[in-house]
């Protein structure tokens, strides 16, 4: 071991939804804190909007290669930048329902209970949707939990042609809801909203900082406010190095700029998310520790889960005027339907499909569309086109994990659940089918996530170091704190013991804010 570079309080490893959120709510405490973040300020440039950039070339994610069960290598859509993966995020900040936090009974298998419970978390969703400016309406969605607060936004607005598939869902019995989102979007004052409602909102970064990210909302206000604050971008951790014992952290080691650093502090908190954050233990095994950091119980990197996403795009006769189209959510087949008692998976819209959205192997995927215009062009199909997504609650599986072999990274992952995925998506096709605008055609869209590449997809990656009581069957204890080393903990997705049918982000940044709370007494 060389000599340690700078010691601090705490030290932070990620900046996305887990770490930006726990670093905000620390730097109050005055402790001396370091934030290591192994990308950088992700640019302000037109390509920022540009969807053959964003979605073509996939210009903001990164250029590793992992490698899948078979052993083939993908190139995951994730990217590394200060806000994590935030920066690109479509802003869905929802709550789990409160029976999510139950033991659950699917069609392919069991959901098990958490140690704590939606009553635990609720004052942190609160906090979390104030500081993420979520704009949401109580009382749409038949399954949403109790609040005790409203949301601190107005809902954001369907525009006219988005308001006329909601009614037309509406008359068919189902109840669609406003998507709660997170941005800065000041619908009575437009001309000082920062947000002007584009038609690349949702997996494009914001060029305008209107979106709420851990970046702009927790990481830029902090570091301006707080000089205990120090973040360190370009900052790539190689290492945690423990002590003789091997119950404590006692160095971080980190390549920057192309030299080695060693940080210590009391406290280090890894929020690298689920897949890195396991990489990262999986590293550092040594003498104490010969399987991985914390892993004593064998469960760092297993029970990996992402959901199973869908998006299909469909097609209308008539234009789709709505420049900002992600504002409907429906829940009606969360929990399954009568004939089907089984939980199903929730149903929202992605953003505008856009012209260059759509891959080069779409012309025969659409060609039943051809019939319906005198000329084939992508914009004709792209303006009369809604997108939806859909997820459904994959289930934890031990040999559903994360592995390192030599410096690669493997993602040992087969689909489960998968028949309630496929009702959810039989049901919402005749659903489009049936309502009075109805769509002509309704066609998987292979681009948004790529579906042909499970693993590639991984925006709502969790599992893979649970907490939970017991240090036997579990890596981290209720406070996020690994059974195995005392000063260790992870603050990310990789604690949920199990998935939803809802988007994770909100639920990280809660406990994000809940350990933070826990946190700041410790630090005091």
């Amino acid at each position: 071991m060389t000599n340690i570079t700078e010691r601090y309080d705490i030290i932070i490893i990620g900046t996305g939804a887990g770490g930006g959120t726990l670093a905000h709510r620390l730097a109050p405490t005055g402790k001396k804190i370091l934030v290591l973040e192994r990308g950088d300020f992700l640019p302000r440039e037109k390509a920022n909007w540009n969807p053959q950039e964003v979605y073509q070339k996939h210009r903001y994610h990164t250029d590793e290669q992992w490698y899948d069960k078979e052993g083939k290598a993908f190139k995951p859509q994730t990217g590394y930048w200060v806000g994590g993966n935030t920066k690109l995020y479509g802003a869905a900040l929802i709550r789990f329902r409160e029976r999510d936090f139950e033991k659950v009974i699917h069609k392919g298998g069991i959901s098990p209970e958490w140690p704590l419970k939606y009553s635990d978390f609720e004052p942190y969703y609160t906090q979390a949707e104030k500081l993420y400016d979520v704009h949401g309406k109580q009382g749409e969605d038949p399954t949403e939990p109790p609040r005790s607060e409203q949301y601190p936004h107005p809902p954001v607005s369907h525009e006219p042609d988005m308001q006329q598939l909601a009614d037309g869902i509406r008359e068919l019995g189902y109840y669609p809801f406003h998507l709660p989102l997170g941005l800065k979007l000041n619908e009575s004052d437009r001309a000082n909203s920062p947000c002007i409602r584009c038609d690349t909102f949702d997996g494009y970064p914001c060029l305008v900082h209107a979106k709420a990210d851990a970046d702009v909302n927790a990481i830029r206000p902090t570091r301006e406010k707080y000089a205990n604050f120090t973040l360190k971008t370009n900052a790539k951790v190689l290492r945690l190095h423990t002590s003789e014992s091997g119950r404590e952290i006692t160095s971080v080691e980190t390549e920057i700029a192309g030299e080695r650093h060693w940080f210590s502090s009391d406290i280090v908190v890894v929020a690298c998310g689920s897949i890195n954050s396991a990489v990262l233990l999986l590293r550092s095994a040594n003498d104490k520790h010969p399987n991985g950091l914390a892993n004593s119980s064998d469960q760092v990197g297993r029970n990996f889960m992402k959901q199973l996403e869908t998006a299909i795009v469909s097609i209308h006769l008539d234009v789709n005027r709505a420049s900002f189209q992600k504002t409907i959510a429906v829940n009606d087949f969360y929990w399954g339907e009568p004939d089907f008692p089984y939980p199903m998976g929730m149903v929202q819209n992605t953003g505008n499909v856009l012209a260059d959205m759509i891959p080069a192997e779409a012309p025969p995927l659409m060609a039943p569309f051809v019939k319906l215009v005198p000329h084939y062009e992508l914009h004709l199909l792209a303006e009369r086109s809604v997108g939806w997504w859909l997820q459904t609650e994959d289930l934890p599986d031990p040999n559903n994990r994360i592995r390192v072999v030599g410096d690669n990274i493997h993602i040992d992952y087969t689909l489960n659940n998968t028949e309630a995925s496929d009702r959810l998506i039989h049901r919402w096709t005749s659903v489009l089918k049936s309502i009075p605008n109805s769509a002509k055609h309704v066609l998987p869209f292979s681009i948004y996530p790529r579906t042909h590449i499970p693993e590639q997809a991984v925006a709502h990656q969790c599992g893979s170091c649970r907490f939970g009581t017991d240090p036997k069957t579990s890596v981290l204890d209720l406070n996020c704190r690994t059974h195995d080393i005392d000063n260790l903990y992870v603050v990310d997705s990789s604690f949920f013991p199990s998935n939803s049918g809802a988007n994770p982000t909100l639920t990280i940044m809660a406990n994000a804010l809940r350990v933070g709370e826990l946190l700041a007494a410790e630090l005091r």
